[in-house]
C-alpha cells in the first residue's frame, strides 16, 4: 500500500465516543458546568439513535437529574408511565402468574417510563448540541491516539473509501484526529476500542470476567382492543431450558405499540442453541400469541447487553480518558436496565474532567470518577443484584432465581447471606462439544407470528457498503474449520441473530460464507467463539442498523 497521507486533526478539552445514554450524559454535563469546555460526540451510526437497542423500560432518575424540566418538554421522548406489573413462570402449555408481592422491592417499575431508547437519544443529542456541543454521525472512532508516555489523547475515525482487497478506491478519504486533553469511551456492551483499552492498561485483571446476553427485540402495532399503556410483562422458564438462562419482555406503550423481546445469557452450553428461534418460538405460547394475532411487525434488532454487573465492573480510568456506560458494564440484570447507570456514570466521569481541567491538568487520569462510582447512585443499584446473574449460572433457572430473589429481599436489609458470588468461565469457554450434547429441532416460522432471519434483517434497516474489508475479521480460518465446524457443530451459524455466518458445502469443499452486509452489530460472535478467533472490528461509518425507535 502506497504511503498515507497525513490526517487532518482537530483539537478538543473532551471527545466523547459513542451518541447514547452515557456519551450524551456526559457531553450536557460538562456543558451544565462551563459552557467554554470544547466538546465532540463521535458517532458511528448514520444518525443519533440508529444504532440504538433497548427493551426499554427506563427509570427515569438520572434524566431528573440531568434535566429536571424534561417532563414540562412537550418534545419530550417519554410520555407512557408504567402502569401495571407482571411477572409469569412460562411452561410449555401453560403459565403461571407471580404475586407481586412476593418480588423483591427492587424489581418494582413504579415510576419507571416505556419508550424507545432511540428517541430519548435523539432527545438528547437536540439537547446537547443546543448547548454548543458538536456531534458527528455517522463517523466510527476506529483508532485510539497516544502520547509518548502512553496517555489517551483522542481518537482517529476509520478511513473511507477502502475496497475488499484494502485497495484505495477513487473515494478514498483519510480519517480525522481528534485529539483531546481527556477521551470519555462510551461505546456500549463489547467496544471495539474499550477492548484494545481494556488489554493496553490490564483495566479487568481484578476484577471477575465479563459476562454478556443477547438482547432480541420487535416492536409490534397491536389491535387497539388488547393493547394496555403502560403494562409491562417479564417471564422466564420456557422455551429456555433449567441450565439456560435468560427470559422475555413485553412492554405496552404510544400509539398500540408493544415491544416484545427475549434476552438469552451467553454463558449457554449447548452450541446446537439458537438464541433468534428461541425468541420466535416464545412468541408461539398459548399466554403469549393472541397478543400479536392480527397485528403488523414493525422493527427488529439485536444487540449484546452486559451482565456480569458489580463484580465485573473493570478499573475505569487510565491516562487520558475513562469508560463509562455499557462499555463499564453497568447494566441491572435482574430489573433489565442500564441506561439510567448509563447516564450517571456519563454524568459522574463528566464532573471529575471538568474539575481537573478547571485545575489546568490534561491527558492524566481522572481518579475521583475511579474513586467515586461504588458510593454513587450506581454502585448501591449494582451492589443490591450482584449474586442475582452468578446464582442463575450456578443453579439453574429454578433454583436459581429463587435463590437471586431471596438474596435481594436479604439486600434490603443491608446483608446478604452468599457475600459476592463470582461469575467463573468466560462466556466463550461454556459451550460442549456439539456430540455431548442434543440437537434442537426449531418449528419453521409461520410468517404471521414467527419469522426467519432474513426477513428480519430487512426490518432492522441494516445497511453496508459492499466493497469494503471485512468488519468482521476471522483470525484463522483453519482452525474455525477444525473446532469451531468439526467439534461445536458450527455454532456462529445459529447464535448470530441475522444470518451473518454459514458452513456451505461439504468435505473438502465446505466454506465459511461471511455476509457481512446482514451484521445488525450485536458484537455475539465477538463474545461467544469457542476459539475468541472472531473479532468485531467498525466498518465503514454509518454503516450497520437504522433503527427508527428502538
Amino acid at each position: 500500500m502506497t504511503d498515507l497521507p497525513t490526517r487532518e486533526s482537530m483539537e478538543f478539552d473532551v471527545v466523547i465516543v459513542g451518541a447514547g445514554p452515557a456519551g450524551l450524559a456526559a457531553a450536557i454535563r460538562l456543558k451544565q458546568i462551563s459552557a467554554d469546555i470544547n466538546v465532540v460526540v463521535v458517532e458511528k451510526g448514520s444518525e443519533v439513535g440508529a444504532h440504538i437497542l433497548s427493551g426499554a423500560v427506563i427509570d427515569p432518575s438520572a434524566l431528573d437529574k440531568l434535566l429536571p424540566d424534561w417532563r414540562k418538554d412537550q418534545e419530550r421522548p417519554l410520555k407512557t408511565e408504567v402502569t401495571e406489573d407482571r411477572f409469569l413462570w412460562l411452561s410449555q402449555s401453560s403459565g403461571i402468574r407471580l404475586p407481586n408481592f412476593a418480588m423483591p422491592p427492587l424489581m418494582s417499575n413504579h415510576g419507571a417510563f416505556v419508550g424507545s431508547l432511540a428517541d430519548v437519544c435523539r432527545y438528547l443529542g437536540k439537547q446537547a448540541e443546543a448547548m454548543g456541543v458538536e456531534i458527528y454521525p455517522g463517523f466510527a472512532a476506529a483508532e485510539v491516539l497516544y502520547g509518548d508516555k502512553g496517555e489517551v489523547q483522542g481518537i482517529a475515525t476509520g478511513d473511507m473509501g477502502i475496497g475488499k482487497n484494502k485497495e484505495h478506491l477513487d473515494s478514498f478519504t483519510r480519517g480525522m484526529e481528534l485529539r483531546a486533553k481527556y477521551t470519555l469511551f462510551a461505546e456500549g456492551a463489547r467496544g471495539s476500542l474499550t477492548k484494545m483499552l481494556l488489554a493496553k492498561y490490564e483495566l479487568a485483571k481484578d476484577c471477575e470476567p465479563p459476562k454478556f446476553g443477547i438482547g432480541l427485540k420487535e416492536i409490534w402495532q397491536i389491535n387497539p382492543a388488547k393493547h394496555k399503556p403502560g403494562l409491562i410483562q417479564h417471564s422466564f422458564g420456557w422455551p429456555l431450558g433449567n441450565s439456560t438462562g435468560g427470559g422475555s419482555f413485553l412492554y405496552h406503550f404510544g400509539d398500540n405499540l408493544v415491544s416484545v423481546g427475549f434476552v438469552v445469557h451467553l454463558n449457554y452450553t449447548n452450541p446446537w442453541l439458537s438464541p433468534f428461534e428461541e425468541f420466535q418460538r416464545f412468541k408461539t405460547h398459548p399466554k403469549i400469541k393472541g397478543m400479536f394475532e392480527g397485528g403488523k411487525r414493525l422493527a427488529y434488532g439485536s444487540r449484546a447487553i452486559t451482565e456480569g454487573g458489580y463484580q465485573s465492573v473493570p478499573k475505569l480510568t487510565f491516562p487520558g480518558g475513562a469508560l463509562i456506560g455499557c462499555a463499564a458494564g453497568f447494566v441491572n440484570v435482574p430489573r433489565i436496565k442500564g441506561s439510567h447507570n448509563a447516564m450517571a456514570s456519563g454524568m459522574l466521569a463528566a464532573e471529575s474532567v471538568a474539575k481537573a481541567l478547571a485545575a489546568g491538568r490534561t491527558n492524566d487520569e481522572i481518579t475521583d470518577y475511579e474513586n467515586a462510582w461504588r458510593k454513587s447512585s450506581i454502585g448501591q443499584d449494582l451492589w443490591k443484584v450482584r449474586n442475582v446473574k452468578p446464582l442463575w449460572s450456578k443453579f439453574g433457572t429454578f433454583i436459581g432465581i429463587a435463590l437471586g430473589g431471596f438474596d435481594m429481599w436479604c439486600n434490603t436489609l443491608g446483608f446478604s447471606l452468599f457475600g459476592t458470588v463470582g461469575h467463573g468461565k468466560s462466556d466463550a469457554d461454556t459451550l460442549k462439544p456439539a456430540k455431548e450434547c442434543t440437537r434442537i429441532d426449531y418449528p419453521r416460522p409461520d410468517g404471521k407470528i414467527s419469522f426467519d432471519r432474513l426477513s428480519s434483517v430487512f426490518l432492522s434497516n441494516t445497511n453496508h457498503e459492499e466493497n469494503q474489508p471485512p468488519h468482521l475479521v476471522v483470525r484463522d480460518m483453519a482452525l474455525q474449520k477444525s473446532s469451531e465446524h468439526d467439534i461445536f457443530g458450527g455454532p456462529s451459524t445459529r447464535y448470530c441473530p441475522a444470518g451473518v455466518y454459514e458452513w456451505v458445502g461439504e468435505g473438502a469443499d465446505l466454506t465459511y460464507v461471511i455476509n457481512a452486509q446482514n451484521c445488525v452489530h450485536c458484537k455475539t460472535c465477538d463474545i461467544k467463539d469457542p476459539n475468541r478467533n472472531i473479532t468485531w472490528v467498525p466498518p465503514e461509518g454509518s454503516g450497520g442498523p437504522n433503527y427508527p425507535n428502538m
